[in-house]
C-alpha cells in the first residue's frame, strides 16, 4: 500500500472495515433496509408502472416507446453510477463521503418519479425517468462502496447475500404496493420513493462513515473523469472477466424485466387489467426463490471458501428459466420458469458481489468509482435489449417464443465467462 493509501484508511473508522471487527446486524439490518427501499422505487416502474404509463400515453406505440424511456434511462445510469461513485470517493463533506449521495439520491429520485407520475406525454416520461435514473444511480454508487468500506473480507458472503436479497425482495414489496394501489397513479410511483427516502435516513443513521480530509482528495481532471468508466482488463484481467460474466447476465434479467407485462398481454392472453396482480404473483415467486438461493449460496460460498462454481452455475440456471419462459404455454408455467429465475439470480447477485469486492482494483482509494464500472454491466444490456427486442419481436411476427430463447444464450455463456478468474477460486 502506497503512503497515500495509508493516509486514506486512517481516515476510516475503527468499528469495522476490512481490516476491523465484525459488523454487527443492526447496521447489516440497516444496509438491506436502504437497499431494499432503493429497488422498490426504482424497480417498480420497471416491473409495472413504465408499462401502464406508456399505454395510458399512446397504446398504439406503447412497446416502443417503452424501449426508448427504458434505452435512453439505461444510458444515463451507465453515465451516472461510475460518474456519481467517483465523486462519491472525493467527497469531504463533515457528514462523510457516502451519507450525502445516500440522501440526495433518494429525494432526487423521488422527484424524478414524481414527474414520471404525472406525465401527458411521451418526453415528459421519458424527461422524469431519466431523473429518477442519474439519482437512484447516485445512491446505489453510495450503497454499493459500503460493502468494501464497512464489511471484512470473512464476512461479504454473507453479506452480499443479504443484499442481494433486497433485490427481490424490493421487487415484491414494489409490486404489491402497486397492485393495492393500482387506482392512483401518483401514489402508484411516489410511495415506494418514500420508502426508499426512509431506507436511506435509517442507514445514514447508523453508518459509521469515512471522512475524507481536503488535502488527502484525489485530483480529478480529464483523464480521472474517462477513467471513471473504465477499468484496464489487461492490468486487472480478474476484473474484466467478473464484469463480462455480469454483463451478460443482466442482457438476460434486462429482456425478462422489460418485455414481462407485454409477455403477459400479447404472448398469454392475459388482459391489462390483469398485469399488476399477476407481476405481483410472478415476482413473489420469483422473489422466495432468489431469498432462499441467495442467502444459502452466500454462506455456502463463505463457508467452503470458494466463488466461482457459485456463480457459473447460478448462470447456468438462469439461462434455464428464459427457456422454460419461452416456451410456456400458460402462467403456471411461466411461475415456474419466474421461480427457477429467481433461484439462478438470487444465488448470482449474492456471491457475485462477493468475488468483485475480492478482486476489486484499488479498494482503499476507488472502490465506488470501480463498483460504480461494474455497475455498468448491470445497466449497459437495459439500452441494448430494448434496441435489439423489436427487430427480434419483428422477425418472429411478435411472438416472445424466440425474443427468450434469444436472451438465454448470453446468459449460458456469462456461466463460461467467469472461469478465468485467477484471484479468487
Amino acid at each position: 500500500m502506497k503512503v497515500g493509501d495509508k493516509r486514506l484508511e486512517a481516515t476510516m473508522p475503527r468499528r469495522g472495515g476490512p481490516a476491523g471487527e465484525r459488523v454487527g446486524w443492526p447496521f447489516v439490518a440497516a444496509y438491506a433496509i436502504a437497499y431494499t427501499g432503493m429497488w422498490m422505487a426504482l424497480l417498480s416502474p420497471v416491473l409495472v408502472g413504465l408499462t401502464l404509463r406508456t399505454r395510458a400515453i399512446d397504446a398504439a406505440h406503447a412497446p416502443a416507446d417503452l424501449s426508448l424511456v427504458m434505452g435512453v434511462g439505461a444510458l444515463l445510469a451507465l453515465f451516472g453510477n461510475p460518474f456519481f461513485g467517483h465523486l462519491s470517493d472525493r467527497t469531504t463533506s463533515r457528514f462523510g463521503m457516502r451519507r450525502p449521495w445516500l440522501l440526495g439520491g433518494a429525494l432526487g429520485g423521488a422527484a424524478g418519479l414524481a414527474v414520471v407520475a404525472q406525465a401527458a406525454s411521451v418526453p415528459q416520461l421519458l424527461f422524469g425517468w431519466c431523473v429518477a435514473q442519474l439519482a437512484y444511480n447516485a445512491q446505489l454508487a453510495a450503497l454499493v462502496a459500503i460493502l468494501p468500506d464497512q464489511v471484512p473480507p470473512r464476512q461479504r458472503g454473507m453479506v452480499s447475500g443479504i443484499v442481494g436479497v433486497s433485490l427481490p425482495v424490493g421487487m415484491v414489496g414494489g409490486t404489491c404496493l402497486v397492485q393495492a394501489i393500482a387506482d392512483s397513479t401518483l401514489a402508484m410511483f411516489l410511495l415506494p420513493a418514500a420508502i426508499a427516502v426512509l431506507g436511506a435516513a435509517c442507514l445514514a443513521w447508523v453508518l459509521p462513515d469515512r471522512r475524507l480530509a481536503l488535502a488527502q482528495r484525489p485530483r480529478y481532471g480529464l483523464h480521472e473523469f474517462l477513467a471513471s468508466f473504465w477499468v484496464n482488463p489487461r492490468r486487472f484481467p480478474d476484473f474484466g472477466w467478473a464484469w463480462s460474466s455480469r454483463f451478460l447476465l443482466f442482457a438476460g434479467v434486462a429482456v425478462l424485466m422489460t418485455y414481462q407485462g407485454f409477455y403477459l398481454i400479447q404472448q398469454l392472453g392475459r388482459a391489462p387489467a390483469e398485469v399488476p396482480r399477476l407481476v405481483f404473483l410472478s415476482t413473489l415467486v420469483h422473489a422466495c426463490a432468489a431469498m432462499v438461493s441467495g442467502v444459502a449460496g452466500g454462506w455456502l460460498s463463505d463457508a467452503v471458501g470458494r466463488r466461482k462454481p457459485f456463480v457459473a452455475g447460478a448462470a447456468l440456471v438462469y439461462a434455464l428459466a428464459l427457456l422454460v419462459i419461452a416456451f410456456a404455454a400458460s402462467y403456471p408455467g411461466f411461475l415456474a420458469g419466474m421461480a427457477i429465475a429467481g433461484a439462478g439470480q438470487g444465488m448470482y447477485l449474492a456471491v457475485n458481489l462477493a468475488l468483485v469486492t475480492d478482486v476489486l482494483p484499488d479498494r482503499e482509494v476507488h472502490a465506488a468509482r470501480n463498483l460504480g464500472i461494474l455497475n455498468i454491466a448491470n445497466v449497459l444490456p437495459q439500452s441494448l435489449m430494448p434496441a435489439l427486442a423489436p427487430a427480434i419481436l419483428l422477425a418472429d411476427w411478435g411472438s416472445y417464443t424466440a425474443l427468450f430463447v434469444m436472451a438465454a444464450v448470453p446468459v449460458a455463456l456469462g456461466a463460461w465467462a467467469i472461469r478465468p478468474v485467477r484471484g479468487v477460486r
